[in-house]
């Protein structure tokens, strides 16, 4: 079967370039071997949408006071001080933003929604996605340096 030379369409006299099944303007068949039952429409099917992902850094860490074992909640501007536990009142000295790995976990909020969410340190420099609102998010542990140019 030859391929559509290009040229007026039969129907229309619109001119067509070569290599086309249909008219452009009318969509009449421009090869006479093809009739309209043997040209088949492909079905459609959708694209997958792009999740967007968006960073997320930790607002505060999760300590055990080495005294009570309870859990501690502390924010990140609390890190390399000294703080006393909410449940025995016994003073601990915080470990420095360097030495944070040592936290059992970290909370942060949600870019998406706002919601808080609290995660294992295990998750940090992976992609997940918010228990709340399904956003995905890139669980980093401090944002990247700014790059000289």
């Amino acid at each position: 079967m030859p391929a559509w030379p290009g040229g007026p369409c039969p129907r229309c006299g619109e001119d067509m370039p070569a290599n086309l099944v249909h008219c452009q303007t009318c969509r009449e068949l421009l090869n006479e071997d093809l009739e309209h039952d043997t040209v088949e429409i492909p079905a459609f099917h959708p694209l997958k949408e792009l999740a967007v992902r968006i960073d997320a850094f930790p607002i505060g860490f999760y300590f055990q006071c080495p005294d009570c074992r309870k859990e501690l909640r502390v924010h990140k501007k609390y890190l390399g001080k000294q703080v006393s536990c909410n449940f025995c009142q016994s003073t601990i000295q915080l470990p420095d933003e360097s030495h944070s790995h040592v936290a059992s976990a970290f909370y942060t909020k949600c870019p998406h929604c706002e919601e808080e969410l609290r995660i294992a340190r295990k998750y940090l420099g992976s992609v997940a996605a918010c228990k709340f609102c399904k956003g995905h998010i890139q669980l980093l542990e401090k944002p990247a340096d700014p790059v000289d140019s």
